[in-house]
């Protein structure tokens, strides 16, 4: 299935997620520096968003940052940071302009002063904003957000508001980055590699998953277009039969 703006017939998925990977090697095999790639990685991620919102996607969440990205050379982190805080000051307007809420998804402690303040206020400016939602996952992984959420039921159990009987699924989503937000239907990693790097592991437990060899920087609204035209062709089960969901 061909799948175009608002396409009759097509499934939008509520919620895409994507590994946004590839912009170093991009770089790198045009004989630029690494910060070349994640430059014209910014230029993807703006036609993306946009183009989600005009597909009617009501959370986009990108991966920008992991915790490991820390260990990076100084030079590479000091320089996504500063393309972090442009991005931010320059993708205020349009935010507000298409009615895009911005969250944060991760330890916003880690991140410079500078940027973590231009990016708690375009938060607090976006959020009457209700047309979609962009998740920026920064200082982000999945592991260590289970860790958070353990440690706060674990603390309100001791404090005896929340008793341990009474913990179930919805008890550890309400205490994600994402509560109050559906799990993805769709998450897309960009680069050719094959896994998750420790991003939305206890969100992704149902999301149909779609690799591209695309990088990053390369990735328009075209490949969304067809990542979300393969997800069209997937039939979602949820661990029934095919014949249970045509009943």
């Amino acid at each position: 299935m061909q799948v175009t703006e608002r396409s009759e017939g097509a499934r939008v998925p509520r919620h895409i997620a994507i590994i946004m990977d590839g912009n170093g090697r991009w770089a790198e095999e045009r004989k630029r520096p690494r910060l070349f790639g994640h430059k014209a990685g910014v230029d993807s991620v703006r036609e993306v968003v946009e183009a989600a919102r005009s597909l009617g996607v009501g959370y986009l969440t990108l991966y920008a940052f992991s915790t490991e990205n820390w260990t990076r050379p100084s030079t590479e982190v000091s320089g996504l940071m500063g393309l972090l805080r442009t991005y931010l000051q320059s993708e205020l307007n349009s935010m507000l302009r298409n009615d895009i809420r911005l969250c944060s998804l991760g330890d916003q402690d880690r991140l410079p002063t500078d940027v973590r303040t231009i990016l708690q206020q375009s938060i607090t400016d976006t959020r009457a904003c209700t047309g979609m939602t962009l998740n920026l996952a920064l200082s982000y992984g999945g592991r260590a957000e289970m860790v958070r959420a353990a440690q706060t039921i674990a603390r309100r159990c001791a404090e005896g508001t929340l008793d341990w009987r009474n913990i179930d699924e919805v008890t550890i989503s309400d205490h994600l980055f994402t509560a109050g937000q559906p799990d993805p239907d769709l998450l897309i990693r960009t680069g050719g590699e094959h896994r998750l790097s420790n991003f939305l592991l206890w969100q992704a437990s149902y999301a149909e998953l779609y690799f591209t060899e695309v990088k990053w920087p390369d990735f328009k609204k075209d490949q969304l277009l067809e990542a979300i035209a393969v997800f069209n062709n997937r039939q979602r089960r949820f661990g029934k039969t095919g014949a249970q969901l045509v009943e």
